[in-house]
């Protein structure tokens, strides 16, 4: 009877135990789990399996809001010097506008990569004028009602190389040219049967620059993209100097779909001489942008290693 009574009392406590025991094996089994969930979603990922990531091709289209600071001066081959003008404060140009932007990104490799932009702007503006002003081959007088205008168009190309090619982030050189293409002008219209008159001036300069740029993949949706680029330089009868830089932050909306929200900005200093005229432009614009991103063709391998 005493070894059926110990028994008992053994069995007794080793069966709640064993409940214990048995009750509480999910729940350790059920920590990993949660774990692995909550690592997958900021971390566990393939970035080369990312259907906005390192595709073959990139198209982007969107808005571009800059505000302007423009001096501009245009004397004669003969030696008549033109008056500095400042756009904005003398001829009532808007600091503001908006504009259409495009670039096509082509990754030609793992760490080659071929890019081009497009960007347009046309101004114009009405104005009495408060100075006299001296444009071209022609004196525009105090208290004259003038019309103005400036158009900008501007397209690069620029090739980079990734000398860091890593999965999650990318940085190297780049070296391209941006091509001005402008047209500005002045005119005035006297009383009534006197003839209007006008003075225009426009010109192509190509602007080689070089610069830097990274590409960082920071969550599944979101990536971001740097560049910076300077050069200064005279070609035959130009002389140019350019600083452009840009910031995007980019959001996946749905598969090969991006929205980018960024800052741009370029300025530019030019002096250049036609024919009869000579010419000199300094412009400067910065301003945030909107866009939207397609890529597509097949990713590009990056490596760990």
């Amino acid at each position: 009877m005493k070894k059926l009574f110990y028994f008992l009392i053994v069995s007794s406590f080793c069966l709640p135990i064993q409940a214990q025991i048995t009750a509480e094996i999910p729940v350790q089994h059920s920590l990993p789990s949660l774990q692995e969930t909550s690592s997958e979603d900021f971390q566990d990922y393939d970035v080369n399996e990312l259907p906005w990531h390192a595709r073959r091709f990139k198209v982007t289209a969107g808005a571009f809001f800059p505000v302007n600071n423009t001096q501009i001066q245009v004397g004669t081959n003969n030696g008549k010097h033109g008056t500095e003008i400042d756009l904005e404060d003398d001829l009532g140009f808007s600091k503001s506008s908006s504009s259409f932007m495009g670039t096509f990104d082509w990754r030609i490799s793992r760490r080659s990569r071929l890019g081009f932009e497009y960007f347009a702007l046309d101004r114009s503006s009405s104005k009495t004028l408060q100075k006299e002003i001296d444009f071209g081959e022609h004196t525009y007088e105090i208290n004259t009602r003038v019309s103005a205008f400036f158009d900008v168009q501007i397209a690069r190309i620029a090739y980079g190389y990734a000398f860091l090619s890593k999965p999650k982030y990318e940085a190297g050189l780049l070296i391209g040219a941006h091509v001005l293409f402008a047209d500005l002008g002045m005119r005035v219209e006297a009383n009534q049967a006197i003839a209007e008159y006008r003075d225009s001036f426009n010109f192509t300069a190509p602007l080689p620059d070089v610069g830097i740029w990274g590409e960082f993949v920071l969550t599944k949706r979101f990536g971001l993209y740097v560049n910076a680029n300077y050069l200064a330089l005279k070609i035959d009868n130009i002389d140019g100097r350019i600083i452009s830089y840009n910031l995007a932050l980019s959001y996946n909306v749905y598969q090969n779909l991006s929205l980018t929200a960024g800052y741009t900005g370029l300025n530019f200093k030019v002096d250049t001489e036609r024919d009869r005229l000579n010419g000199y432009l300094k412009w400067g614009y910065n301003g945030p942008t909107i866009s939207a991103a397609y890529t597509f063709g097949n990713h590009v391998k990056l490596y760990k290693h």
